[in-house]
């Protein structure tokens, strides 16, 4: 894996590091020298070359417990990444209210539950940098993803707001919001093997648009645009959302 950033003795905590979008990025920081933290309800990819914690995101007391005891043995905090996420499907009238719940719980409520536990750390060190992955869902209606979608618009809002309250304090906070990216949770979403290059053509009936850059995001390439906003080379950089969807939004 080719580095391009240096994070050497630099503390990065990942949230959703047990797969996906979080785990290739957690590969990535360990690549260009950081110490990792990553967090996740279960880690199953066989070996993992940083520390694993597992916690529940979306359990506000879990989440006290375990970033209390990490900041105790080491407390100093460079980079935080929110990149846990579910995805519940169906109909807004169909769906389940236990699935709406969990999509707010975890994509908005981990966020929040972590920002809780480390924006006092960070604000005292008057340094550091936090990324949250939020997703293009959040900048477009999509048909049968209400929970997911306004979960994730509500973790826009939610880091909007943590960016603007941290810059006076040197901290800053950026979005990245993937489109369609190869991951398990993309890959739910498929049942046929053309399903793929049809998300690519898009979905006329259901008013989505393809791709125009004609593929699907790997998640390196979500986790390239992450480490550059928690990099120095960034430095000026607050209050963005970087969506990267190959241009399915049309720069929505």
């Amino acid at each position: 894996m080719s580095c391009r950033f240096d994070f050497s003795d630099k503390q990065v905590w990942i949230t959703g590091a047990g797969q996906g979008i979080g785990y290739h990025t957690a590969l990535a920081f360990v690549a260009a020298g950081a110490s990792v933290v990553g967090f996740d309800k279960q880690f199953s990819q066989g070996e993992y070359p940083f520390q694993r914690v597992i916690v529940d995101i979306s359990d506000a007391s879990q989440v006290k417990r375990v970033c209390q005891r990490l900041l105790s043995d080491t407390p100093h905090l460079d980079v935080l990444v929110n990149a846990a996420g579910i995805l519940r499907t169906g109909s807004t009238d169909e769906l389940a209210v236990e699935d709406w719940q969990a999509c707010m719980a975890v994509n908005a409520g981990g966020a929040f539950n972590l920002f809780q536990q480390t924006l006092p750390q960070f604000r005292q060190q008057r340094a550091g940098a936090i990324v949250t992955v939020a997703s293009n869902a959040a900048h477009a209606p999509r048909i049968g993803m209400s929970a997911y979608g306004a979960s994730k618009a509500a973790l826009r809002s939610l880091c909007l707001t943590v960016a603007l309250e941290m810059a006076p304090f040197g901290v800053r906070c950026n979005i990245v919001s993937p489109g369609s990216t190869d991951t398990a949770m993309q890959r739910s979403l498929w049942h046929k093997p053309e399903d793929e290059q049809q998300m690519i053509a898009g979905y006329p009936d259901q008013y989505k648009l393809g791709i125009p850059l004609q593929k699907i995001a790997q998640p390196q390439e979500i986790a390239n645009a992450i480490l550059f906003l928690a990099s120095d080379s960034a430095s000026h950089i607050v209050m963005q959302d970087i969506v990267i969807d190959g241009g399915a939004t049309l720069g929505a």
